[in-house]
Formats: C-alpha cells, structure tokens, sequence
C-alpha cells in the first residue's frame, strides 16, 4: 500500500507546526497554498513623501525622471486586473496588506513551501524550510517538518472563509477579515481543493 505524497506532506507540515503552537493549542487544519493571481492589496506601508528642502532636491530629480516607469506600473496593475481580476483588497497595514507581504517575501530567490493552518486560537501562515531542486524526497520531509511561522493572527480577527469559482479557477480560498480587507489563496496545480475547505470551515466555524 502507498502513501498518497499530498497526506505525506501534510504530515510534515502538522509535526512542524506542532512545535510552534502554544501550550495547549490544537491544530484545526491546514493546506499548502499560494496566492491567487491578480492584483492585491497595498502593500503595507506606503511610500513616504520627501522631507520638504526648499526645492526638489536629488530625490525629487530622480522621481522626475522615472516618473514614466511609475505610470507604467500603474498601467501594469491595470492589465493584471484585466486578465486576473483582483486576488485581495485592503489599504496600507490592513490584516491582509499585511499577510500578502509576508506570504510573498522570499518567494523569488528561496524555494519554500507556503502553508496555511488554523488552530482553535489564530490564522497562521508558515513556510517550509528551503528547498532546491536536487535535494531528494528526504531532504525535502525535512524542510517541510521545519516550518517558520511568517503572519499570526487571532481567530477573531477573521470575519469568514470560503472556497468557490472565480473566474475559470474552482479552487480558490477568500479570507475576510474583521477590517474590511481579504486574500485569495489557491492551490498548486493538478491537486484537490480539500484541504482549502478544510481551512475554510474551520475558519467559520
């Protein structure tokens, strides 16, 4: 009898967190996940105005002179929200400004697993330990088994969870939090949406 890899992997993923968790704290469950496509909310802290010199200074010369780069990256969000539609809202330091930084930093140079779990008491967001493509499947248990906990959050901060359609993708999570914000999770490519509805009742429960 073999052991299906995705229960494999979240078993690695359940021995790591069981030692971030407080005393007394149960796992409710928990799901590799990544972000959905689309544009998301602010990032969490807002570009910060020049100190007024009494003229424009070296800083304003420079943002003169990239200011066509800056149009076009607000042209660029405009194209993602063509083709993606929008994976998140909320404004500068809202809960999910604030997962979305933390889920995305690292994401380009490290090769690590995102995980979303729910315990009795908060949201959690961790993150395997690095990974390369050469490292072989027991290399890999041990990364999985060395979770960093990246964004908490109480439970109460969390206004609900569901999974549904959007667009042509089935399997997407959208979490709303308490401060008017959400994020959208999907899962990796050819695998069962099962552990994002697990996460998601047990957010509304």
């Amino acid at each position: 009898m073999t052991t299906d890899p995705v229960d494999g992997r979240r078993e690695r993923y359940a021995e790591g967190l069981a030692r971030l968790l407080d005393p007394g704290e149960q796992l409710r469950a928990l799901a590799q996940a990544r972000e959905g496509m689309g544009a998301g909310p602010a990032d969490p802290q807002p570009p910060q105005p020049p100190a007024d010199g009494g003229g424009p200074g070296f800083l304003g010369v420079v943002l003169n002179v990239l200011g066509p780069i800056i149009t076009f990256g607000r042209l660029d969000d405009a194209v993602t929200r063509l083709f993606f539609g929008v994976s998140g809202r909320g404004g500068p330091g809202s809960a999910a400004s604030l997962l979305r930084h933390a889920l995305t930093v690292g994401k380009v140079t490290d090769l690590r697993e995102s995980v979303l779990a729910v315990t009795d008491k908060r949201l959690l967001l961790a993150t395997t330990g690095r990974m390369t493509l050469t490292s072989g499947a027991a290399a890999d248990d041990r990364a999985r088994s060395d979770l960093e906990v990246r964004f908490a959050l109480p439970r109460a901060a969390v206004a609900g969870a569901r999974v549904g359609w959007y667009r042509l993708n089935p399997r997407r999570l959208r979490i709303d939090f308490t401060d008017g914000s959400w994020l959208a999770f999907t899962v990796p490519l050819g695998e069962s949406a099962r552990p994002l509805r697990e996460v998601a009742s047990a957010l509304s429960g």
